[in-house]
Parts: structure tokens; C-alpha cells; sequence
């Protein structure tokens, strides 16, 4: 009885002498389907207050996509007594299958001393955190993998598809929607049209994406607009794409139809006839053209991986990059939104160099507009005088952190040269 009881008080010891910031991390699931997000929790708390917000880490790793589902204050009871604190929620989503590690990441915290209220500086690290994108039993042949909720594809075909006159056009658009997953994770949908008659115009896709309570979702369009040029017949291919359904955990097909394409008129160039003289050289070419073939088959196969990776490579970076973040803030102030405001601003905020936009005397009296408009009386004029001010004073923040960086990048005007 005497040993249990000295146990409990050796335990609680370490607790009731704590006095400076704690760091709590949660990080319940370590694996993911990929294009499905974990959800990370750091909390920060402090004895006394917190006169400034934590500055948190960025959460930059490759091929893993980084949001800010929340950000707000909290309290905890530790020693019998009640701690104020910070948390806030990321979610990690893996881009690809793979074993993926976050380095420990740091966070600053100001805090008041409990016996002066003077402020006071502590850093606070996690430890390295591991976790997986895994593909599921049965979805292993999916090239590229895609999971969801929901996945549909629409087709609308503009202007006649048969017996057209050189110069006629038709339009062919097909769109991609999807629920549960982001829509940059799906791939180009129009393959080439190569078709007698026809030639073809492709346009830049369109993706939008959209998030509500944590979940992703959006389209992907696309379009081919076909010209007619002479005499011709053929077919605008069929468009299937596998995914796996979250659900049912089985993979599902989303089809577009072929569309028949018919030129009326003789063709815009006739085949020549060759002489029968001509036999030998155009089996030697056939035979050096299958050749050629096949050792470009084989060197596309061996390039096809690594292609692939830097592609996925490159879409990782733009989703951790400064310019989508800005994108995604300007988005939320030009509609107004006041749920993602704050945490597409801290999201932008923690990719800009230099001091933190968020401290920016007129940038908080822009959010403290906001928030006296959302639970004040004046709620109208105050709202529209906080999103002109963001308006107005972000991208001028933005613009001197561009500054910085520059600045930070220039050698010395004057070298030192080593003479005296």
C-alpha cells in the first residue's frame, strides 16, 4: 500500500512542478489512403496568458499536402489548476503510397511570468512524426489512384457532330466532380483527338476546388474545340477513369461516351499512288519505323515512373507554395467568407518571409473590424470597412516581404577585399 502510494505521488509530481509552457500533440491515425487527410493537433499551454499567438511551424514536407483545418484558444486542468492556451489543427494529406516522416517542428511561444506578468520567451519542438499513404486490397492497379467519396463525369457536345462543311466546329467539354478528395489529384482527361477531317484546339483545364468543415471537393474541366478541314470520318474517343469509391471500398468506373465525327467533302489531301518499283524501300522503312517503335516504347516505359514522380513532385510543391496560399486568401476576402479567412491568413502568413503580416498594426485593426461586425450591433458598415481594409493592406504586405527576400538574397555592396 505504502509503495502504490509513493508511485502516485512520484508521477504526480513532475505535473504539480511543472511551470512553464507544455506542448500536447495528438496524432490519433498514422495512416492514410492517399488523397485523405490525417489530422494533426498541437496545443500549447501556459500557467498564466498568452500576451502574443504562438508562432507555429510551417508543416512543409514532399508530397504531402499541408492545410489549417482551425486555429483557436483553449484551456486544460493541469496540477488542480486551470492553464489557458492555443490550439490549432492540421491536416496531412499523402499525395502518393509511401512512408512519409515530419521532422520535429518548432513553436515560439510568448508567455506572461506568473510572478512579474513580464513576458517571457520559450521554444517548444515535437518529436519526428512517421505516418503513410497506403494504398487499399484491391486498388493497386489504379494508375493514378484516386479515392472519393463521389466521382461523375458530364460530357456536353456544342454544334453538329455529323456531315459538317470544311469550317464547321463542334466543341467537346467534359467535366469531372468530385466529393471528398481535392480535384488537383485528378489527371488530364481529353486524350488527343486525332481524326480524320478534324483538327484539333485543346484549352487550359479549369479546376476548382472547394472545402466545407474539412471536406474537399470540386471539378475539373476541360475542352477541345475540332475544326473541320475536309473530307472525314471518325470517333472523338471514349474517356473512362477508375477511382475508388471510400464507401464501398470498391473501385467504380466514370465513363463519357464516344462521340461519332463525320466532314462531308473530299479530303484535304489525297494519298499518293506509290510505284510498284517503290515495294522494297517502303518495307525497309516499315520495318526501321517498328523498330524505332519499339525502342521508344522502351525507353517511355523506363522514363514513364520518373516522369510520373516529378509531375506529382511539382504539384506538391505548388500546393506548399506561397503563391496558392495568397490565392486561397484573396479567394476568402474577394467572397467575403469568414470562415476561412483566419486560416487561409495564417496558412499565408506562414510562408512569407520576414515579420509575420499578422502583426501588422492596420492588419489588425482590419480583423478586429471583422470580428466587432460579426458580434456587435454595426455589423454592416464595420464588415465592409474590415475585408476594403484587408483588401487594401495585404498586398502591400505582401509586396515588402517580396522585398525581403530579395534583399536577403544580395551580397554585400562593398566586399571586403583582404587588403588593408
Amino acid at each position: 500500500m505504502i509503495r502504490a502510494l509513493l508511485l502516485l505521488l512520484a508521477l504526480a509530481l513532475p505535473v504539480c512542478a511543472q511551470e512553464g509552457p507544455i506542448l500536447q500533440v495528438e496524432f490519433a491515425e498514422a495512416k492514410a489512403i492517399p488523397g485523405q487527410p490525417l489530422s494533426l493537433r498541437l496545443t500549447v499551454l501556459v500557467p498564466t496568458f498568452l500576451p502574443e499567438p504562438p508562432v507555429w511551424p510551417a508543416m512543409e514536407i514532399p508530397n504531402v499536402r499541408v492545410r489549417i483545418a482551425s486555429s483557436g484558444p483553449t484551456s486544460s486542468q493541469i496540477g488542480g489548476a486551470t492553464w489557458a492556451g492555443v490550439s490549432r489543427r492540421y491536416l496531412l494529406t499523402p499525395m502518393i503510397a509511401g512512408d512519409f516522416v515530419l521532422p520535429a517542428q518548432e513553436v515560439a511561444v510568448s508567455w506572461a511570468d506568473p510572478e512579474t506578468n513580464a513576458a517571457l520567451r520559450t521554444a517548444l519542438a515535437t518529436e519526428p512524426i512517421a505516418f503513410s499513404g497506403v494504398v487499399p486490397a484491391g486498388a493497386e492497379g489504379l494508375d493514378p489512384f484516386l479515392a472519393a467519396d463521389t466521382l461523375t463525369i458530364e460530357q456536353d457536345i456544342v454544334g453538329e457532330t455529323e456531315g459538317l462543311a470544311p469550317g464547321d466546329s463542334v466543341i467537346r467539354s467534359v467535366t469531372v466532380t468530385v466529393e471528398g478528395a481535392s480535384p488537383m489529384f485528378l489527371p488530364v482527361l481529353l486524350p488527343a483527338h486525332d481524326i480524320p477531317g478534324f483538327r484539333a484546339y485543346a484549352s487550359e483545364p479549369v479546376v476548382q476546388e472547394r472545402e466545407e468543415r474539412g471536406v474537399l471537393s470540386g471539378t475539373r474541366s476541360e475542352s477541345v474545340t475540332l475544326i473541320a478541314e475536309g473530307g472525314g470520318t471518325g470517333t472523338a474517343p471514349v474517356i473512362e477513369l477508375d477511382w475508388f469509391k471510400l464507401s464501398t471500398g470498391m473501385v467504380e468506373t466514370a465513363r463519357a461516351d464516344p462521340v461519332p465525327l463525320s466532314v462531308d467533302g473530299p479530303p484535304v489531301s489525297a494519298t499518293p499512288v506509290e510505284a510498284p518499283g517503290n515495294w522494297r524501300r517502303i518495307a525497309v522503312a516499315a520495318l526501321a519505323g517498328a523498330a524505332g517503335l519499339a525502342l521508344l516504347g522502351l525507353i517511355l516505359r523506363r522514363l514513364a515512373p520518373i516522369v510520373r514522380r516529378r509531375a506529382q513532385e511539382r504539384r506538391a510543391r505548388w500546393l506548399a507554395s506561397e503563391r496558392r496560399a495568397w490565392r486561397v486568401l484573396t479567394q476568402a476576402i474577394r467572397r467575403r467568407d469568414e470562415a476561412a479567412l483566419r486560416p487561409a491568413l495564417d496558412e499565408w502568413a506562414s510562408r512569407v518571409p520576414g515579420l509575420d503580416p499578422r502583426r501588422d498594426p492596420r492588419a489588425r485593426t482590419a480583423l478586429a473590424a471583422l470580428g466587432a461586425a460579426r458580434y456587435g450591433s454595426a455589423a454592416g458598415t464595420e464588415a465592409t470597412d474590415g475585408w476594403r481594409m484587408l483588401a487594401d493592406i495585404l498586398p502591400e504586405l505582401r509586396h515588402a516581404a517580396g522585398r525581403h527576400r530579395r534583399t536577403a538574397h544580395l551580397p554585400p555592396l562593398n566586399p571586403a577585399s583582404g587588403r588593408p
